[in-house]
């Protein structure tokens, strides 16, 4: 049986998130996690023991408006319910600290998964900088 811990705002080493980015999304990050962690609303690491293996972050406006960024889960923990539970604690997190809203962007294979976590389809826009 897996034993995991979600921890909020757990700070992780820039080498251990790193790690957990490369395995995730196939290139190592292109930014320090701290500066960006720094500025955000709250993030949530799922844990086995002192390994990172699931992690989100909460971005903001500053007000109401959050915003689910970089979900993701090793490939070895994939299709445990980890990253549901990952957006799970980052909604009540967002929540808590006075969000009145949460977004997130996902490319359409995301959709299910999203939707199942309880967003809802809006029109949105976007520009490549």
């Amino acid at each position: 049986m897996l034993l995991l811990e979600y921890r909020i705002d757990p700070h992780p080493s820039h080498d251990s998130l790193n790690k957990l980015w490369t395995v995730a999304w196939g290139a190592p990050a292109s930014t320090s996690f701290a500066d960006i962690l720094s500025r955000s609303l709250g993030h949530v690491g799922a844990y086995e023991g002192d390994n990172i293996i699931g992690f989100v972050n909460v971005a903001w406006d500053g007000g109401i408006h959050a915003f689910i960024l970089d979900t993701c889960v090793h490939p070895d923990y994939r299709r445990r319910g980890i990253a549901t539970r990952l957006v799970q604690e980052a909604t009540t997190l967002a929540r808590q600290r006075g969000a009145r809203w949460l977004h997130v962007d996902f490319e359409p294979h995301l959709e299910p998964f999203y939707r199942n976590c309880g967003f809802r389809q809006t029109a949105a826009g976007l520009i490549a900088l």
